[in-house]
């Protein structure tokens, strides 16, 4: 099972060939994420009264959102992914859907 965010899975698509361990990831900003509230799919969509699934598309692409589970699932079988969305980021993605 793979644990990464939406941004580092992007950086890691397009530095596969660097060494392991060299990540550009800045540490202020790990650790920011790190240290607040994260909201899941469920949450989000019960205070923005939306269906979850709705939520998971808003959300799936954005930077700074977490993503559990597996990157290829097996053949045949559907993906089973965990999102978990700092508050940052729900509070951009409010900001951007509320303008009109």
């Amino acid at each position: 099972m793979a644990i990464r965010t939406n941004s580092e899975q992007k950086q890691h698509s397009t530095c596969e060939g660097r060494a392991a361990g060299m990540s550009q990831a800045s540490p202020s900003r790990v650790s920011t994420s790190f240290a607040e509230r994260h909201y899941t799919v469920a949450e989000v969509a019960a205070m923005w009264n939306l269906s979850p699934d709705k939520v998971r598309r808003l959300f799936e692409n954005e930077p700074g959102v977490v993503v559990l589970g597996d990157e290829a699932p097996h053949r045949g079988k559907r993906r089973y992914r965990t999102l978990l969305i700092p508050e940052s980021v729900v509070e951009r993605v409010h900001r951007r859907l509320s303008r009109v």
